[in-house]
């Protein structure tokens, strides 16, 4: 059984405290051991990152950019290596280990447009011989605390831009599955990123509230739960830290009786079961607009659920993998049975589900509901497995009214043929991405990723513009030249053109 390092100031370092057990899903076997840093590792790594920090900052925007141009190479010829070590240790499937990659990859080729993204604003003769402009210069030490379900992606979206915008980066990825992340990092150095600049130190809450205390840190970035997301925002906002916060999700695809049923369909089997539903853009609730909608949904759903290809993450060919961990394995299957007492019509049960030769994996099968109603917990929560419900409506009013009345809003989407109807639900729906027949909108790289109400705490989202605005701070300068021979008299009143 190997133990997975600490990468600080360019070195593997170990820990000799207290650590966490890594498991295979597949096999529910331990293959990893992972150290969970001490507050003296933590402060390694800031002290580490704040020394680097000077030099990265007067790097040019260029040289930075072509160390991310060699990342993107070095990510793109270990495609296989870091997809097999996903699925290692998350469970997904290997195409969607690499489907995950692909997407972090494209942040690593938006920030390799650092000199672009960086360029202020620049006003000439704004008064007699004033010229003004504005900079975006770097913050400083950063962090970013990442989830289990997307190892590679979600760091992605974080430390390539911040590193390019001249900051030095701390990520605490998940404890769960750290070893891909620990080798893209690995990479991001071979690649001629300088010492110090980005450190990866693996931890639980001891790091976590390590990271929000620390004076040296002004910006936080996090990808996770909401009940998380909302403490890290408070404890370090608190402290006078930037903080962008995503946490959890409850996304609807809302299905009109003119959708096209059959490609809604085969949009949400990938969109409810994909990962196993361990994504926070899952599709978990399908609003139908009329019985007859629904019942034809249903009748549709059921064969290919109960069709669905699932064993170890590691084999070709599959359409899920096992859940992460034993425990979120027991958690869904615990909400399944919450929806069954409620009074929910268990149509697909994916309880029991053994794989041969991995009869200790944490597998589920994928489970469909019908009938189920906004008062059931199955509905409020989000169960983050393979479960999807079906929710009967009577109108397009009433399904953006439930969705409203969420208090998430992070995703969400709509199956239709009416161009009406697809407009009036972008203009009144309350969430922050919003997809038309397309079952996970989530933004392309030069856009930015995040959600509405409690799916999202701070003022911009992740990567992208957004990501560019919160990486950096604004410095607005005025300059002025008189002419020799000039000379004006003493202004006392508030200066104006």
């Amino acid at each position: 059984m190997s133990l997975i390092q600490h990468l600080i100031n360019g070195e593997l370092v170990n820990d000799s405290g207290r650590s966490a057990d890594v498991y295979n899903p597949s096999t529910g076997q331990v293959i990893h051991q992972v150290p969970l840093a001490s507050r003296e590792t933590i402060q390694q790594a800031i002290d580490s990152a704040k020394a680097a920090f000077p030099a990265w900052r007067n790097t040019p925007a260029a040289k930075r950019a072509q160390v991310m141009f060699r990342f993107k190479q070095l990510l793109e010829q270990n495609e296989a290596r870091i997809s097999q070590l996903i699925s290692e240790e998350h469970g997904k499937t290997l195409e969607d280990a690499a489907g995950e990659l692909k997407r972090g990859i494209e942040n690593v080729e938006y920030a390799c447009s650092a000199p672009e993204i960086l360029k202020g604003e620049y006003s000439r003769n704004v008064g007699p011989n004033i010229d003004a402009w504005s900079d975006f210069q770097p913050l400083g030490v950063v962090a970013g605390i990442t989830p289990f379900n997307f190892p590679a992606m979600v760091p992605l979206w974080m430390y390539p831009l911040a590193i390019v915008c001249g900051n030095c980066f701390i990520l605490k990825p998940s404890e769960r599955d750290p070893s891909s992340t620990l080798l893209i990092a690995q990479l991001l150095q071979e690649a001629g990123l300088p010492k110090g600049v980005l450190s990866v130190v693996h931890g639980d809450k001891g790091a976590v509230d390590a990271l929000i205390e620390a004076p040296e840190v002004k910006a936080l970035s996090f990808v996770g739960s909401t009940p998380i997301a909302e403490y890290i925002y408070s404890e370090a906002t608190k402290r006078g830290k930037r903080v962008q916060a995503l946490g959890g999700a409850k996304n609807h695809a809302v299905l009109m009786p003119d959708a096209d049923l059959d490609n809604a369909v085969s949009a949400l089997m990938g969109a409810a079961y994909g990962s196993c539903g361990e994504r926070c853009m899952a599709i978990s609730v399908a609003v139908c607009v009329g019985d007859q909608v629904a019942d034809a949904l249903i009748a549709k759903l059921v064969p290919q659920v109960k069709a669905l290809k699932i064993g170890a993450g590691t084999s070709c060919g599959l359409d899920m993998g096992p859940l992460v961990t034993g425990q979120a394995r027991d958690k869904v299957s615990g909400y399944i049975e919450d929806g069954v007492a409620a009074g929910a019509e268990l149509v697909v049960d994916g309880r029991g589900l053994s794989v041969a030769g991995h009869e200790q994996g944490f597998f589920l099968g994928g489970s469909l509901f019908d009938r189920v109603t906004p008062q059931m917990r199955i509905y409020k929560e989000e169960i983050f497995g393979p479960v999807l419900c079906v929710v009967r409506v009577d109108s397009l009013e009433a399904a953006m009214q439930l969705i409203n009345d969420h208090e998430y809003g992070n995703g969400t989407c709509i199956f239709t043929r009416d161009g009406e109807a697809a407009r009036l639900f972008c203009d009144e729906i309350e969430v922050g991405m919003v997809g038309v027949n397309v079952p996970l909108p989530v933004p392309v790289a030069y856009h930015s990723f995040g959600g509405w109400k409690r799916s999202l705490f701070g003022d911009l989202h992740a990567y992208g513009p957004d990501g560019v605005r919160f990486y950096t701070r604004r410095k607005a300068i005025t300059q002025r030249w008189p002419q020799r021979a000039s000379h004006e008299a003493s202004q006392f009143a508030f200066p104006s053109l």
